[in-house]
Parts: structure tokens; sequence; C-alpha cells
């Protein structure tokens, strides 16, 4: 194009107006970043802890007596007087079983299969251990030992916690008046054992006969079994001895630090006959 051209054309551009200028074009900017935290809200369910169950592996003693053999009264009846309110006490205490015969007729694994961590496991035998029926009685320095702990691994190895009970002393008495022990080495075997193995013990042996020595012959009366027909029992408790005994088991599960301060309730108050129930039918299994 001569330049004259070139001239007069950009001549005119100019005066139609101002040139457009073509660019690529460039993406819109980001909007900057929010400095607030994104928080969401997150429905929760509130969860309550649920207590530690109380199971109990003993014999009569501590066993639920039907409407047939009342007014005895197994201590283990009485224990949910002295517990919270939402614990629950699982007895599995049977008459006439030892240590070993309640293994070995499966008892103990009916408990460990339902055993949750956290629960507690009593165990008190030794009333039927000093017999030398067949399957039923052992030695408390070997046999005793041997078997009570298979109670402590078995509840161990579910997270639960296991507590030694000595046996409940029998009421006797000499010709002096004093309290009688009746259960030979099996209450110290029991105290070896738990110092051994580092478990906590209830000493309820060392408790009742304290208790029957400062009651008296007479008055230790008033906490075993007595009937109209004249059944004089001093082995098995009537409601306020299987009380008196609850009792001496709750405050020794508070005292070893196994229950805290909220887990127990009313420790000085009597268990009342009307809170302890005499089902009318006995299980098959007892």
């Amino acid at each position: 194009m001569p330049a004259s051209m070139t001239r007069r054309f950009l001549l005119a551009a100019l005066a139609a107006g101002p040139l457009a200028l073509t660019t690529a074009s460039a993406a819109p900017a980001a909007d900057p970043p929010d400095p607030r935290p994104t928080v969401r809200a997150v429905a929760r369910t509130a969860r309550v802890p649920q207590p530690p169950r109380i199971h109990i592996a003993g014999d009569s003693t501590a066993a639920q007596k039907y409407a047939a053999t009342f007014p005895e009264t197994g201590w283990g009846m009485a224990l949910p007087w002295y517990v919270a309110p939402r614990t629950e006490v699982l007895n599995h205490a049977m008459n006439g079983r030892s240590s070993r015969s309640f293994v070995d007729e499966g008892r103990l694994d009916l408990i460990l299969d339902d055993l949750r961590a956290g629960d507690l496991l009593l165990v008190q035998f030794g009333h039927n251990d000093q017999k030398s029926a067949p399957r039923v009685g052992t030695d408390p320095w070997t046999t005793y030992r041997s078997y009570l702990r298979r109670y402590l691994d078995g509840a161990r190895q579910r997270g639960a916690v296991p507590v030694l009970l000595t046996p409940a002393e029998r009421r006797r008495f000499d010709a002096d008046g004093n309290a009688v022990a009746t259960h030979g080495f099996y209450p110290d075997a029991m105290r070896a054992l738990a110092a051994d193995e580092g478990v906590a013990l209830v000493d309820i042996t060392a408790q009742t006969i304290a208790r029957w020595q400062q009651l008296g012959p007479e008055r230790s009366k008033l906490n075993f079994l007595r009937t109209a027909d004249g059944v004089e029992d001093n082995t098995h408790f009537n409601a306020a001895g299987a009380g008196a005994v609850a009792r001496m088991v709750a405050r020794g599960l508070l005292a070893t630090g196994v229950l805290a301060e909220h887990a127990v309730r009313r420790l000085d108050e009597d268990v009342p006959a009307s809170s302890l129930t005499w089902p009318e039918t006995t299980p098959a299994s007892v």
C-alpha cells in the first residue's frame, strides 16, 4: 500500500474513535479464602456408661433361696440393697458347691461366657471344700488354690475384676462363750492366694467371727436360720444375717477400691426383709 494511502487510512480510523485492542481473555480472579474455619454440626448420641455387673460364684451361704426354704436367705439376695440402683447383681451361687464342683459342672464357664470388661466376679467358697466327698472336697494349699486360680484367670482374661471373699463363718461357740473358727486353713489359703495374685480380698471370715463374738451365743442366733418346726441351722442365714454379710461385702468392695463411693449406698442401714424375694419356682439347675 502507498505511504499516502496508509496515512489516510490511519487518520480515518482515528477520526472514527479509539482503537479497540484485542488481548487474550484472563480467567476471573478466585474469591479470597475465608479465614474462618468451617464448622460442621455433627449429631452426637450421649453415651451413659454402663455400671459394672456383679457376678457371684459361691455356695449356699450366698445363693438365691426359694419359697420352699423360707426364711433361709443367701447374702447374695441382699447385696442389691447396698449397691447403686443400676448395678445388676447376677447370683450364680449354688447350694452344696465347692470351688471344684462349681468348675467341674461347667458353672464357671457359663459365667465367663457372659462376663464383660469391667464386670466384677465375686468368688466365695470354703464350706463344701472341707468335705471329703469325691469331686467336691479340695486341699486348702493345693487343689483349693489351683481351682480358685481358674476363676481369677478367667475373669482377668476377659477384662473383668475378680474379688476373693473368705467364707462366712459358722455360728459355733466353745464352753466359755468364745466364737470358734470352723474353716481350718481355707481362709488362710485364700488370703495367701490373693496376696500372690495381687487381687482384692474381702475377709468375710474375720468379720463374721468377730460379729458372732460381739453378739454372743444367744443374740447371734438372730442371724441364723430358725424355723417354727424346730430347725436350728448354724451355717445358713435368715434375712438379718444375710443382710449383715451383704453389708460386709459392699463395704469391703468400697474399702479395696473395687467399687467407688457412688457405686454403693445405704451402708449404715439394715436390709428390710420386704426388699427380699423368695420365688415360688426353683430352677431345674439348682
